[in-house]
């Protein structure tokens, strides 16, 4: 976790939002900022892995139904290269069928939509918690 201090002198934390929904990055974006978090967004899975690995990324909050490189796949290729970055799955599609796969592959935590900002924050701590 990058440690130059953010609000009221806390560590600065970087997440990584990565959802091909404009109004769902939008709306995560929003509640991690108001937070206090560094919040940049990718469009997709591909996009995710070039962000994670070329910025100083300590979470990334990840849709697993995107295009150009779905999530699971997209949190395989994490692990393997940025093992240290804690990994939010989320989504609403199939009933919620594929958090359970993205857990086993390596996500800490499993979101799903829609998503509650209370719960997205304690999830958010939770992690971080778990990567420090």
């Amino acid at each position: 976790m990058n440690v130059q201090g953010g609000l009221g002198g806390a560590p600065e934390v970087r997440i990584l939002i990565a959802d091909d929904e404009t109004t769902v990055r939008t709306f995560l974006r929003t509640v991690l900022e108001d937070a206090g978090y560094i919040v940049s967004e990718a469009e997709d899975g591909k996009g995710a892995v070039r962000q994670a690995m070329a910025e100083d990324t300590d979470l990334v909050i990840i849709d697993l139904v995107m295009p150009n490189q779905e999530g699971l796949e997209t949190i395989q290729v994490l692990r393997q290269e940025v093992p240290g970055i804690g990994i939010i799955a989320i989504s609403g599609a199939f009933g919620g069928q594929f958090l359970k796969a993205a857990q086993s592959l390596g996500a800490d935590a499993a979101i799903g939509k829609p998503i509650d900002h209370e719960q997205l924050l304690a999830r958010v701590a939770e992690v971080l918690a778990l990567r420090q």
